[in-house]
């Protein structure tokens, strides 16, 4: 692992590990992207995926938030949809349409296509590359988070081949072609947990799964095609990087949580539809909570923010809660209401702590 500068603020790590702290740590899903005029100047030359690509270009835009706000951490610049890639499927980001699979899998038979046991070191080399760079430009003053989608929300978009409302195509194997489902959900495992180690060698210093399209499961569908990868993630990731902080977000899965507080993530996250205080009783302190601020509540002035943020931050209470957006920011946000709720919340979790 290379040499990096000592970190100055491990707020973030310490509160996914249970531990007491003087203020609520914040970050932002989604907080380098579109939203930011710095961002769009280097998209104005460059393609999406030519930054994701490109480790000087991905650091820079990782980087561009930290500047500007007062996060507690960096979340690398990068997308979902490079598991695919690493598989051997063609991912393009489409203007004003999103992720876009000229060929997707429309057939079990379409697995075929698939590399078997992709090397992922050489197929995403160029996110390692720029965690290191982008770890060392940081100068230990924050955390960095690396990420992944979850084999759930990747299948979904490599058989539907872009978004949708209901993934009703990607859904249907699930009774179709239950085998075959579960053979493309061990096969994107296998690769994600890959990813994820190779990610925390680099310098990511926490992890975060992304199930994005968990909502559209019923309890006992999320048991049965989303849970056991989850939880196979989680241990095999945990067995070779014990003390690297886990969170997985299944976004829309209100019902899951007393499936996932039973796994090896260390946080869970929360949208912005849950209920802090019933997760709370819920899950109680055997896992720390993110979330869960509801992102149009940025479109608000400065006093509904922070208003939001109090009772946001109320709801969780100030132990085992990271603050977060309950998903993440959109592209027509003003980038100083984010900065109002950066600072909302270190301000009233400390007054909260009587700081």
């Amino acid at each position: 692992m290379p040499d990096f500068p000592p970190l100055k603020n491990d707020l973030i790590l310490r509160v996914a590990r249970g531990e007491s702290t003087t203020r609520t740590p914040v970050w932002m899903m989604r907080q380098a992207g579109r939203y930011l005029p710095e961002y769009q100047e280097v998209r104005s030359e460059h393609e999406f995926f030519d930054v994701v690509g490109t480790p000087e270009l991905a650091a820079e835009v990782t980087i561009q938030p930290i500047d500007r706000f007062d996060l507690d951490a960096a979340i690398i610049f990068s997308d979902i949809l490079v598991i695919p890639q690493a598989l051997g499927l063609e991912v393009r980001m489409v203007k004003g349409k999103g992720p876009h699979f000229p060929d997707p899998l429309r057939s079990p038979s379409d697995m075929s296509r698939l590399t078997e046991s992709p090397d992922v070191d050489e197929e995403l080399g160029h996110v390692y590359d720029a965690l290191t760079l982008t770890r060392k430009e940081l100068d230990g003053r924050v955390p960095l988070i690396g990420f992944s989608g979850a084999p759930w929300t990747l299948m979904a978009y490599m058989i539907e081949g872009g978004g949708s409302k209901n993934y009703k195509r990607a859904r249907a194997w699930l009774y179709e072609a239950p085998d075959a489902a579960h053979s493309l959900l061990q096969q994107t495992t296998d690769v994600i947990v890959d990813y994820l180690i190779g990610q925390v060698r680099a310098g990511a210093q926490m992890l975060q799964v992304f199930d994005s399209w968990a909502g559209l499961f019923g309890p006992q569908t999320f048991r049965t095609f989303a849970l056991p990868y989850l939880k196979q993630i989680a241990e095999r990731v945990k067995k070779e990087c014990p003390d690297v902080p886990l969170v997985v977000f299944a976004k829309g899965a209100h019902y899951a949580l007393e499936d996932l507080v039973e796994t090896d993530y260390e946080v869970i996250g929360l949208d912005w539809t849950m209920d802090p205080k019933a997760a709370r009783l819920v899950v109680g302190e055997r896992a720390t909570l993110q979330g869960n601020l509801d992102p149009c509540t940025l479109y608000g002035d400065a006093e509904t923010i922070r208003r939001a943020v109090q009772d946001m931050l109320a709801g969780f209470g100030s132990h085992r809660h990271i603050a977060n957006l309950g998903h993440g920011m959109h592209p027509d946000h003003d980038p100083e209401h984010a900065r109002i709720f950066v600072d909302s919340v270190h301000e009233v979790s400390e007054q909260m702590r009587g700081v």
